[in-house]
């Protein structure tokens, strides 16, 4: 297994980036975020990797973060969910607000990944729970105050994206009805 790459940047694509080290050159898949966060041609780079193996072909996919390549060997392991799945669902939410949807149950957010519906969004919050080893304190099932907050700004019109932001800002441990006076002190501010 090839778990790290240091190497110069030898060429940078739309979806990956060609790392020179040893005097290899590997040909490494990357989200948008761990393209942008790359330096330059010629300059050196680290990426975290994981290596794809199937039978007809071998990828590698590369992180900014062992945190973010753990996200992806996570996402691997729920049904379904293949290496452009979980390449998707990490381009879209980051690691620390892909934790935070399957802690909350946010379902809306895991919709907002192109290819996800409502129902495998659903099952992918019940098959990354245990994969992602939240501990009790990060557990708010439906009837916790942050879930409450949400489904009511929610049932309010505000977007997803918006009560997303919101709810990272508040304690977790407040009365809902304090949280959704602070929530939506939050929201007249915006």
């Amino acid at each position: 297994m090839i778990g790290r790459v240091r190497g110069t940047v030898v060429k940078r694509g739309a979806e990956s980036v060609l790392l020179e080290a040893g005097g290899l050159g590997y040909e490494i898949a990357v989200t948008p975020r761990a393209l942008v966060d790359l330096p330059a041609v010629g300059e050196e780079a680290v990426l975290h990797t994981h290596l794809h193996v199937r039978e007809d072909q071998q990828v590698l996919f590369g992180f900014g973060s062992d945190y973010e390549r753990d996200m992806f060997r996570a996402l691997l392991g729920a049904s379904g969910v293949g290496p452009k799945l979980a390449m998707a669902i990490l381009a879209t939410l980051p690691p620390a607000d892909l934790r935070g949807a399957v802690s909350s149950d946010d379902v809306t957010a895991l919709e907002s990944v192109p290819g996800v519906g409502k129902r495998t969004a659903q099952k992918l919050i019940l098959e990354l729970r245990p994969r992602l080893e939240l501990g009790e304190g990060e557990l708010p099932g439906a009837g916790t105050g942050l879930a409450e907050v949400r489904d009511a700004l929610e049932a309010l019109g505000f977007g997803s994206g918006e009560v997303r932001e919101v709810l990272r800002a508040l304690p977790a441990d407040a009365p809902a009805e304090d949280l959704l006076q602070q929530a939506l002190q939050e929201l007249g501010r915006l």
